[in-house]
């Protein structure tokens, strides 16, 4: 009987940043989903010295899935390990490791390896690992190098914030207003067009067109990551031009009266595009002052929506 076949791969990039910084990002995986772009969500379910369990929720090859890994972090070395402990089909099994090289005091190598299966050792599924291991790993690597200069830098163009307004009905109720997305065109004056796609249950592919206060419509697609009924974590894998990163998420939190309805964004502006969609002479700041309040002036809409619709049912 054959042996099966186990592809190993390498992939790598040179960053310009001291080998401490690339290394913290890695090893940080709450920042996973600002720093890769096919990260959506990852849960740390269990920290022990230098090993953790992580279950990741992402994209590969366009499909939204999720796995959980037990890692091994290597601070000295500069090293992280992984290996899958529960794949997701075509995946067999999966494994490798970050390796963090210093070249000078303000660059590194980065390592990027990997050994996998398919499941039956199938040659087409094989080959569709392989797209997607490739295609992740330069999508993570030269965003690896992109956040870690800008890391080592500073930078403007990262903006976090948060709405919070308080319902007084069930978080059952606003988490269901939220959670049903696909009939957001006809409870949302500002949803144009929406598109839902549940094939897998709390994991969604929701595409959306989005009408601003200029009349215009712009086209969104976000992977969602449900956890009934506290919160909706979600990825924006098509983003408006101004942008070049969206992650956000809907928190509930029970109160004496009801329930606190928390809209969270992170944002990364796309400086090449701020005069294009601003005019001549707009800057960082403005797009900053003008991607605040279009998102929280959606956020909020849609809180306000919620709200009705749970203190209704409530009354």
């Amino acid at each position: 009987m054959s042996q099966p076949t186990v592809r190993e791969v390498e992939h790598e990039i040179v960053v310009s940043a001291p080998a401490k910084v690339v290394y913290d990002l890695i090893a940080d995986v709450r920042k996973w989903p600002q720093l890769f772009p096919p990260t959506v969500y990852v849960d740390r379910t269990a920290l022990d010295g230098t090993s953790e369990r992580i279950r990741i929720w992402a994209t590969a090859n366009g499909e939204a899935k999720t796995w959980t890994s037990l890692r091994t972090l290597d601070a000295a070395a500069l090293r992280i390990g992984f290996r899958q402990e529960v794949s997701q089909p075509p995946v067999a099994t999966m494994g490798g490791a970050w390796h963090v090289e210093p070249r000078s005091a303000t660059e590194s190598r980065v390592r990027l390896t990997h050994d996998y299966r398919a499941v039956g050792d199938d040659p087409e599924s094989l080959a569709w690992i392989d797209r997607a291991v490739d295609r992740n790993s330069v999508s993570e690597l030269a965003a690896l190098k992109k956040n870690a200069e800008l890391a080592a830098g500073g930078d403007r163009l990262l903006l976090s914030f948060e709405d919070a307004v308080e319902v007084e009905g069930a978080a059952k109720d606003v988490y269901d207003f939220i959670n049903e997305a696909g009939r957001w065109a006809e409870r949302l004056p500002h949803v144009a067009k929406v598109s839902l796609r549940e094939d897998t249950p709390g994991l969604q592919l929701l595409e959306m067109d989005t009408r601003t206060s200029d009349g215009s419509v712009h086209t969104t697609k976000s992977v969602r990551v449900c956890f009934p009924h506290s919160r909706i974590v979600y990825k924006q894998i098509v983003v408006p031009a101004l942008m070049t990163l969206h992650t956000g998420q809907w928190l509930l939190t029970g109160t004496a009266g009801g329930v606190l309805v928390t809209s969270q964004h992170t944002v990364v502006l796309d400086p090449a595009n701020i005069t294009k969609i601003l005019g001549d002479g707009a800057g960082v700041e403005d797009a900053r002052v003008f991607v605040r309040k279009a998102l929280s002036t959606n956020s909020l809409t849609t809180i306000g929506f919620a709200k009705d619709y749970a203190e209704a049912r409530r009354g």
